[in-house]
């Protein structure tokens, strides 16, 4: 269905709309066309002050309110996220510009977190230990932190919030959102249904904006924590930044996700799986695979296999059901992905199939996909996290310089193999330094119940993101040790032992 979308995407503050203080406006484009399509509200620290005393007002009472009230408001919430799906798809492809096919899949995996949060009360149980010593017990408590914030990129712009909000919430937080200001109202229409669920004033703000917010939200004294999803550099900026004011943080970077395919591989299967994870989205996926690592003599054959399925691909408005590919979310981002094919070919490498000329019936950010063979780890189109419709052919002759290639690149976020060898999937699964692997699967994004992240410069923190290490993320333990009054025994000034 077709979302109305107002001309200005505004904050949501103490479970209303609010258009701030601030002056400043940005643009929101259609991807597919070009043009701009509303603006979006560009908060000051004053906004962002605004939204924390309202997370903070609420956080007490938010904390004091029973497992089975929040357990409630998060079924209802999980309940009109899936009645409105179509409409959060289509605020999705309106503002990002992929297909509807694959916003409908962003909206389903997002719900999938909302439904792991609504059981999340079987993780915040402590433990306990009687009789540590005589007449002494010991006992364990998870509490949530406060107040925390969420800040998430252009890419997901429901599944990723769905990936904090619900848990942080779940565990007794109140959760700002700083989404991106590329593809906004998306987020306003998550805050709206959760308020509609239930959800107190100030437990779930939104505020819309840029560096200015995001510097102001790392900076306030009442953000207790921040969780991040965006580029390698500002997730470093993110981490070293809020940590030194005290904040726990998980921020996840970027990547640059390999799949080995072995000389055994079936070349079809391969092929489809490249195809399917580098073009998906428009390559504008944390999780796609931007270089396909050929082993041995397989290297012509899977070339050939994914250059004819790359050529047939239909690149259109993601609203046309004929379309399999839409545009790039800006300008800025389609000319980078033509430096980076433009630095290729001056480099050495081949192109098999060029996107760069692609034809489309509409003005907008397009590129078409493109396949560059014959890639070496020197070249900018290896080193650079493209996030666009590239897919880069790397030779080796081994499975051990595959191995070795993967694990000498500074991101760690995705990897996949595909064989039919059991041995040499487990030895890849067992020594690849990449937090998520794929056999015989190219994109393996866990379910809700396991947690996402990467390792390297794809994670900065000590903690993945949702499923149970989302849970330790959003609280903190407190363990209480007691024993209760008995005849005094006089003052004992040793250290205390169990005894």
């Amino acid at each position: 269905m077709e979302s109305v979308v107002p001309d200005l995407v505004s904050h949501w503050i103490d479970g209303a709309s609010a258009a701030g203080s601030s002056p400043r406006r940005g643009p929101v484009f259609q991807p597919a066309t070009g043009h701009v399509a509303r603006e979006v509200a560009l908060a000051d620290a004053d906004d962002v002050d605004a939204a924390v005393a309202s997370a903070v007002k609420a956080a007490a009472d938010w904390a004091d309110s029973s497992l089975s009230m929040r357990t409630r408001v998060l079924f209802q919430y999980r309940e009109l996220l899936h009645r409105h799906r179509d409409e959060l798809a289509a605020l999705i492809t309106a503002e990002h510009g992929k297909v509807l096919d694959d916003a409908a899949g962003e909206v389903q995996r997002g719900l999938e977190v909302v439904e792991f949060a609504c059981g999340v009360t079987q993780l915040l149980k402590g433990e306990h230990s009687e009789q540590i010593s005589r007449g002494v017990d010991s006992y364990s408590v998870r509490q949530p932190l406060g107040v925390v914030a969420g800040i998430t990129p252009f890419n997901f712009p429901v599944m990723v919030p769905l990936w904090m909000a619900p848990v942080a919430i779940a565990c007794g937080n109140a959760f700002v959102l700083k989404p991106s200001d590329r593809d906004p109202s998306a987020s306003l229409r998550l805050a709206e249904l959760a308020t509609e669920a239930g959800l107190p004033p100030g437990v779930f703000n939104v505020v819309q904006g840029d560096a200015q917010a995001v510097n102001r939200l790392l900076a306030h004294p009442d953000v207790d924590g921040v969780s991040f999803v965006g580029s390698t550099p500002i997730a470093k900026h993110v981490y070293t930044t809020a940590t030194a004011a005290g904040k726990r943080v998980q921020a996840l970077g970027g990547a640059k996700n390999h799949m080995v395919v072995l000389p055994d591989a079936d070349i079809d299967t391969a092929a489809d799986a490249a195809v399917s994870a580098g073009y998906g989205s428009a390559g504008q996926r944390c999780m796609a695979i931007s270089v396909l690592v050929a082993v041995g003599d397989t290297a012509d054959a899977l070339v050939e296999a994914v250059a004819a399925r790359t050529r047939e691909l239909r690149v259109g408005p993601g609203t046309d059901p004929e379309s399999q590919m839409g545009p790039l979310v800006t300008a800025a981002a389609r000319d980078r992905v033509v430096a980076n094919v433009e630095s290729a070919v001056a480099q050495g490498a081949r192109i098999v199939v060029d996107g760069r000329d692609v034809r489309v019936p509409t003005e907008g950010f397009w590129v078409g996909p493109t396949l560059v063979d014959h890639v070496t780890p020197e070249m900018r189109v290896y080193t650079e996290e493209i996030f666009g419709p590239v897919l880069a052919v790397v030779r080796v002759d081994t499975f051990e310089e595959a191995l070795q290639l993967v694990n000498g690149n500074p991101y760690g976020n995705g990897t996949a193999i595909f064989t039919d060898n059991g041995m040499a999937a487990r030895e890849y699964q067992r020594r690849v330094r990449v937090g998520m692997v794929g056999i015989n699967i190219p994109i393996p994004v866990p379910m809700a119940y396991h947690s996402f992240g990467g390792w390297k410069d794809s994670l900065f923190g000590d903690t993945h993101m949702h499923g149970p290490e989302g849970v330790r993320f959003y609280t903190r333990a407190k363990v209480t040790t007691a024993r209760w009054p008995r005849p005094a025994r006089g003052v004992e000034l040793g250290f205390p032992t169990a005894h």
